[in-house]
């Protein structure tokens, strides 16, 4: 048996917790979609960013962050800009207002609010709700690969089955019912239980991780992490070259690092800043992260959320990996040199639950882990269901029927692409692979697109249609034309692709409708190459005033994302005792919260003195875009 009666006993007495709580709150999310949906916009802020910070928790991220700073050591705090992580910077900086002004509910129903309603507007709808689609099968099968990894280390029964010539693996058949009890819950508790739960679950998480950096801390020698690990494994900057040799110590990562295609580091670098803010300035992709800044109350909120996200979720997070990943490097060290190439370097972090968490602590720590991967799957069942009902059935099919009717829909639409997902997980080859094609081409088909939109007046409909069909079918083919290459190093292609589709769609049809034009502009306030509907709107409102702020956005995007990597290094250095390092890290840290202090959240704060959005006007706007008509 691997696990200790009492730990069990832990976990399902905190599956049942959730589930419960789930059904409880599900007369008050059923009473319309935007109940259901986005918490009425009733969820205060910190809420919100705590939940978002659970749902960025997940075991299969997780899994991938020890993995790499098991291999890459300090470089590692690199490694997660593939995705880019300072995308959260730019959301709090500047484009969770813009999104949040928008007073929709989902990504595609804001395509209406850019480009209006005519055809142009109704393609590019589609378009952005098949990309949320799709993202949304890529995670799930993401989160079905790292569950079962995880889980099948622990329980002790074997559950694998043959379904006629199909063999379900025991850990496969773990991440069935998982996956099973989540959807549960998340079909009857919307976006409250979302919340409610990820809340509960963030606080599990972080007690988890003090735990498990205490164990490490107190456990493990600056001598002995000394000796097992190579030359520049603690070193944070690096060359054109990784210049990590594990040869003597373990050698069969020389082998993961050549499978990653991460040796050529430099490079790689060099294409995550240029992915990176391509990837940030087009704004969250229509997930749960969306979703999230679209439930906040107003727009300061929105800002406010993401920034709690970044300080909440980074330091107890990375005493976690970065404990584990040190515990593993000593005392499992010898044995990996000793198996050769034997070892998935994916299941570390279960391994290391498994031999150095005490019992008890275990039961705490794994359902912790649970409740992480619970809170990030239920997200995305929540989110992805809102564009195939708010955006397909409401809008072209059935516009007219009742909430209960459209909450219906959404449980079918939420098992049938749990559904997808999951037999997508299946036929998925490893955490790592997922999470580049994901991170890399599939965003690549969406940056160019959802960029051009905030920032030029000129940028149409048919442009962010044909844009994001390029960059998407270019996304599927550039990868199959280029096997065995890293899919960052295919982002530029993709990117280039999506442009010209972009270019094509926008020089060949007209500009958007000046109303539509002025409305966006006037509302969402963004900076950019608006000066022709800026003149216009003049015309009509001489005392309106414009967007100067690109300069201070940009300078504050440059803080913040030194001040995030703050929040991901101090951990790393304390764990491994490099004192030095982190006392200069805390230095930075003071000094970059001190700038945003005055450049960013003191003017937030006077922002929110100057929100004017009157309560009538917010209904209005939500009966026109819900058309919600009968309680349930």
């Amino acid at each position: 048996m691997n696990i200790a009666t009492i730990d069990i006993a832990i976990i399902l007495g905190y599956v049942l917790i959730t589930v419960l709580f789930g059904l409880y709150v599900s007369k008050k999310a059923s009473k319309n979609l935007n109940s259901y949906f986005l918490g009425g916009n009733e969820i205060p802020w910190y809420y919100l960013g705590l939940s978002n910070a659970s749902g960025m928790f997940d075991i299969s991220g997780t899994m991938f962050a020890v993995t790499i700073m098991f291999v890459y050591g300090i470089k590692s705090a690199w490694i997660p800009w593939l995705w880019p992580v300072w995308n959260q910077v730019f959301l709090f900086v500047f484009l969770a207002a813009w999104l949040r002004r928008s007073n929709v509910m989902t990504g595609a129903q804001w395509i209406t609010y850019r480009f209006g309603k005519g055809l142009s507007a109704r393609l590019s709808h589609i378009i952005v709700t098949v990309f949320a689609i799709i993202s949304t099968l890529g995670f799930m099968a993401y989160f079905f690969e790292g569950i079962g990894k995880f889980v099948v280390i622990f329980f002790p029964w074997d559950l694998s089955f043959d379904v006629g010539l199909f063999q379900v693996s025991s850990e496969q058949a773990y991440a069935l019912i998982i996956i099973g009890i989540t959807t549960l819950y998340t079909l009857k508790g919307g976006m409250y239980s979302v919340v409610a739960t990820e809340v509960l679950q963030f606080l599990i998480m972080t007690v988890s991780c003090l735990v498990i950096g205490y164990i490490a801390f107190k456990t493990v020698t600056y001598t002995q992490v000394e000796a097992a690990v190579p030359d520049n494994w603690k070193d944070l900057f690096f060359g054109m070259d990784l210049n990590i040799d594990w040869t003597g110590y373990i050698d069969s990562v020389n082998q993961k690092i050549e499978e990653d295609g991460f040796s050529l580091f430099g490079f790689l670098f060099m294409m995550m800043i240029f992915k990176g803010i391509f990837a940030s300035l087009a704004g969250p992709v229509p997930s749960y992260d969306m979703q999230r800044i679209l439930s906040t109350k107003n727009s300061v909120d929105a800002s406010k959320m993401s920034a709690l996200t970044i300080v909440v979720l980074s330091i107890p997070r990375y005493l976690m990996i970065a404990g584990f990943a040190v515990l593993c490097l000593v005392y499992m060290g010898p044995e990996l040199q000793a198996m050769g190439s034997g070892f998935d370097f994916e299941t570390i972090l279960p391994e290391a639950i498994q031999r150095f968490v005490p019992i008890g602590v275990k039961g705490l720590l794994l359902a912790g882990l649970l409740a992480a991967f619970m809170g990030t799957f239920a997200a995305f069942v929540n989110s992805a269901p809102a564009y195939i009902v708010n955006d397909i059935y409401k809008k072209y099919i059935n516009p007219n029927a009742s909430n209960k009717t459209y909450i219906r829909y959404s449980y079918l639409s939420s098992v049938l692409l749990v559904l997808i997902g999951v037999i997508g997980g299946f036929f998925a080859s490893s955490i790592t692979s997922l999470t580049i094609w994901i991170t890399s081409a599939l965003y690549g088909g969406y940056a160019m697109a959802n960029v051009l939109k905030w920032i030029w007046w000129r940028f149409n409909a048919y442009g962010y249609f044909w844009g994001m069909l390029s960059g998407l079918i270019a996304a599927t083919i550039v990868p199959n034309i280029f096997p065995g290459t890293i899919d960052i190093y295919l982002f530029p292609y993709i990117l280039l692709i999506s442009l010209i589709g972009c270019l094509i769609g926008v020089f060949l049809n007209k500009p958007e409708d000046m109303e539509v034009l002025k409305h966006f502009y006037k509302t969402t306030k963004p900076w950019g190459f608006w000066k022709p509907v800026y003149k216009e709107i003049l015309k009509e409102d001489p005392d309106f005033k414009p967007n100067k702020g690109f300069k201070l956005d940009m300078f504050n995007c440059a803080v913040g994302i030194v001040w995030q990597m703050t929040f991901v290094l101090a951990p790393m250095y304390l764990i491994i005792r490099e004192y030095n390092s982190l006392y200069i890290v805390l230095g930075i840290m003071a000094v970059t919260t001190a700038i945003l202090k005055k450049t960013w959240y003191d003017k937030l704060n006077h922002e929110k003195t100057n929100i004017k959005t009157p309560l009538k006007e917010i209904k209005n706007n939500e009966n026109t875009l819900a058309r919600e008509t009968t309680n349930v």
